[in-house]
């Protein structure tokens, strides 16, 4: 069938970035006992959010407004801008791919970090661009050789993640707004801020929205606990965002997901007691890796990466013996940042489960 595909299609390899812990469990014959892999919140979503969605279900039946009219007015009002400076799309994987059909043409240079998310490589190269990947520095991403690479190759876009996934780090936001003034002129900055809600203070650039240099992409998956609506937002200039008219699925986000999202955008207090919850689990995280020998990283996300101290296949082998024992957890996919595991926060059951099982694993 492969006759059918487009040769640039053809050409790629059939991977798969993210194996789901649904496929795993049905793999090993089990449920996990504690989920965390996928950086979702373990703490879930505003109750007045689930009451929203609860009271659109009925009305399933109808089309979500294609404008986004309510969501968009309001996420507009709470970061004091315009609704013309935002766009909503089905996450930011979703945002990402039609940035990537709006900006790169076949043979087209486009810079990210070797390791980071690799969903935004994968809409690129379905677009035929060409991919220059700067190495971390150590466990950050690295923005003086973001830049160097993005003035080398005249890079269309430059992605970078803050705080970053799979690492847990972050760069103060006076570091990334430094970079605009840097950029060459072709460079559009595509800022992934899919963790800014847990970062600590000072994280979040202080950059208009009217700056053309930029784009930065929101979710309501982490701090809101609603990853499987899949809602996201991007902010920028008004030119760039009403060009996603253009090529957007229009009613790619159903009215469910509009209006879970408008009522945990209302319900602040909830996303400030999940900020607290999520900083006090990230210590027991880390206190449970320190005492048993593993390095925890610094993090402004909802997950703490613990360096195991030797390769990928040895912390590969730790992720092996945590699932057979019922937990889900990641590592980076890549040498040599997959020295590490990933591990999400989680209420005090998932944690006390992983803490009983890690010691077993790293016996095995």
């Amino acid at each position: 069938m492969t006759h059918r595909l487009t040769p640039l299609v053809a050409s790629l390899p059939a991977t798969v970035p993210f194996t789901g812990p649904e496929t795993l469990e049905r793999r090993q014959g089990h449920a996990f006992v504690a989920r965390l892999g996928a950086n979702e919140s373990g703490f879930g979503p505003s109750p007045h959010a689930i009451a929203a969605m609860q009271a659109a279900a009925a009305g399933a039946w109808m089309y979500g407004d294609p404008d986004m009219h309510d969501l968009r007015h309001a996420i507009a009002a709470h970061h004091r801008m315009t609704p013309a400076h935002v766009m909503i799309g089905e996450g930011i994987d979703g945002l990402l791919g039609t940035l990537a059909r709006l900006t790169i043409a076949p043979g087209d240079p486009v810079v990210t970090s070797l390791g980071a998310y690799p969903t935004f490589a994968f809409h690129i190269a379905a677009c035929g661009g060409v991919l220059t990947r700067v190495p971390y520095a150590h466990h950050h991403e690295d923005p003086v050789a973001l830049l160097a690479a993005a003035i080398q190759t005249r890079a269309k876009l430059l992605y970078l993640a803050n705080p970053d996934n799979p690492m847990g780090s972050h760069h103060p936001g006076a570091v990334i707004a430094a970079m605009l003034p840097q950029l060459p002129p072709e460079t559009l900055l595509v800022l992934d801020e899919a963790y800014a809600d847990l970062g600590p203070e000072g994280t979040i650039p202080n950059i208009s929205p009217d700056d053309p240099r930029v784009i930065r992409l929101r979710t309501f998956s982490k701090g809101y606990g609603l990853a499987g609506l899949r809602i996201g937002y991007a902010i920028a200039h008004p030119d760039l965002i009403a060009a996603f008219d253009r090529i957007r699925n229009h009613f790619g986000v159903g009215r469910i997901a509009q209006a879970g999202a408008l009522a945990a955008l209302e319900d602040q207090d909830w996303l400030s007691q999940v900020k607290a919850k999520v900083a006090s689990a990230r210590e027991q995280l880390r206190r449970i890796a320190a005492e048993n020998g593993l390095t925890p990283l610094p993090s402004a996300t909802n997950f703490v990466t613990m360096d195991c101290g030797r390769d990928g296949e040895y912390a590969n082998a730790i992720l092996t013996r945590l699932a057979a024992q019922g937990i889900f957890a990641r590592m980076p996919g890549v040498a040599p940042l997959n020295r590490c595991i990933r591990v999400s926060v989680g209420d005090d059951a998932a944690i006390a489960a992983f803490a009983n099982a890690l010691p077993t694993a790293l016996a095995g």
